[in-house]
């Protein structure tokens, strides 16, 4: 018989409103497992049992009184540390921000704690985001489950590693050239990214506005549907979030793929791979041609510049939304005798600014200056422009694209952070879908020779979740993925 803490989402959520589990017993099983797990992995900034708890108790009595419950009812989550949460301290992973709480919620917390979901804590991160191995975090290190010596990927790591590790069965994370999808990855966890527009930004702490989008992490696809579910829709907070009715995105998702057309895209190397990524990655497609669909090669050729567009717009609307933590307006304030204003703010954000979202405000800062703004924004936008329409092309022939998540499994601590171009190329697969507004999701596909987690990743037409979660449903079925971290001890 499975730990209350092995449980889905969906079935915590089932159970709790049919009476046959209590949510309190649900969040203490998810509280005691991160007790377990959390000295070796370091998922989590921040821990509040006693509220989780007293919500937890709360929805029990609700439920004895014969109240309706929520789609996500007494199930534990786990919140990014860039989400608001009323009372609660939000740091980005940066020391800038020590100290400070938001006086509110973000709209997609709101919306987890209207379905009666219970917060549990605030994950780690890459600073502000900006990282691909949970390493940049001015407080701690994460660890992949799967292995104590390797990186669960970033910048949403904390969020990815507290869901395969077991401490919540759902969790949160934001996306901006990967974030989600590639943790997702290396730690052997479904990741969805969002179309851009479907999840509202509100209270989610800016990198990179054109970009960032909030998704849900999960153990499977059918949790990651109903996370979708409960958090997508318009905000009248968030202007650029769409006004679409949301899909019941599980009513299908058992209804698999025959017939549909899953395109590859000739301008990615996957022959590039490593041979055990190489020999994945031919196993996935075959196994997508088995469940009925038609593979079809489609050419994007501007996907070639993907990345170099990616951190030139990304780091320059960085530069922009950073501004705002200068020690006067927000973040913490550097005090030192006759500094005049000019000086606090270099000393400010001096010392509240780590090594990585230093480099990236200063690349974008050059990027958006004066004599350079056309040579390398412009021409940005216009190769991104130019992208757009050969994805809108490619999708008038297919209703998937797909790809490899990440170009190798899960790397080692360390191994990469003096190199930041190698760091960057981690999301070579993943920086195109945020490009474009696509959605994209990320699916376990088996293991590495090292015997650590590989993952297939399928994208989708603006706003077309439905499918494309129908069609990661029926590759995880057909995958049969059911293993579990080892927590392998670092060398």
């Amino acid at each position: 018989m499975a730990e209350l803490w092995e449980l889905s989402a969906e079935e915590i959520a089932a159970g709790v409103r049919a009476g046959r589990l209590g949510a309190l017993e649900v969040t203490q099983a998810c509280l005691d497992r991160t007790a377990a797990v959390e000295p070796l992995v370091g998922a989590f900034l921040s821990l509040g049992p006693g509220a989780a708890r007293e919500r937890a108790a709360h929805i029990d009595r609700r439920r004895s009184r014969g109240e309706a419950l929520g789609a996500l009812a007494g199930v534990p989550v786990a919140l990014k540390d860039n989400l608001c949460l009323e009372g609660s301290a939000v740091t980005c992973g940066s020391t800038i921000l020590s100290g400070f709480v938001s006086p509110y919620s973000a709209t997609a917390v709101e919306r987890l704690l209207a379905a009666d979901a219970v917060i549990v804590g605030k994950t780690n991160l890459d600073e502000f985001a900006m990282g691909s191995s949970c390493e940049n975090s001015a407080f701690q290190v994460t660890r992949n489950p799967w292995h104590l010596g390797m990186v669960p990927g970033g910048s949403s790591g904390g969020s990815a590693a507290a869901v395969a590790a077991g401490g919540v069965p759902l969790a949160l994370g934001s996306d901006t050239g990967g974030s989600i999808r590639q943790p997702a990855a290396l730690c052997g966890v479904v990741g969805l990214k969002p179309s851009y527009g479907r999840v509202s930004r509100s209270g989610l702490v800016a990198f990179a506005s054109s970009l960032d989008q909030i998704g849900p992490l999960a153990r499977g696809v059918r949790d990651a549907a109903l996370g979708l579910e409960v958090i997508a829709g318009h905000d009248r907070r968030d202007a650029t979030s769409a006004q679409r009715p949301v899909p019941d995105y599980r009513e299908r998702l058992e209804e698999g793929i025959a017939g549909l057309r899953v395109g590859t895209i000739r301008e990615v190397d996957t022959e590039g791979l490593p041979p055990d990524g190489r020999r994945n990655w031919h196993q996935a497609l075959a196994a997508l041609e088995r469940l009925g669909a038609e593979r079809v090669e489609v050419t994007i050729p501007s996907l070639q510049a993907a990345v170099a567009v990616y951190y030139v717009l990304a780091n320059s609307e960085a530069s922009a939304n950073l501004a705002r933590f200068d020690g006067v307006r927000y973040g913490r304030r550097v005090r030192r005798p006759g500094a005049d204003l000019g000086e606090l703010y270099v000393d400010s954000r001096s010392e509240g600014f780590g090594p990585e979202v230093k480099r990236r405000v200063m690349l974008g800062t050059f990027a958006l200056s004066s004599g350079y703004y056309e040579a390398y924004y412009g021409r940005a936008r216009g190769v991104l422009e130019g992208m757009r329409r050969q994805f809108a092309a490619a999708f008038e022939r297919v209703d998937l694209l797909a790809t490899p998540t990440t170009p190798t499994g899960a790397f080692a601590l360390g191994e990469k952070v003096d190199d930041p171009l190698t760091m960057y190329l981690s999301d070579v697969f993943n920086v195109p879908a945020n490009l474009v507004g696509v959605p994209g999701v990320a699916v376990p596909s088996g293991l590495d020779d090292r015997g650590l987690p590989l993952s297939l990743q399928l994208c989708a037409r603006p706003f077309d979740e439905a499918t494309l979660l129908r069609a990661a449903r029926a590759y995880e079925r057909e995958s049969g993925w059911r293993l579990a971290p080892t927590f392998r001890a670092a060398a």
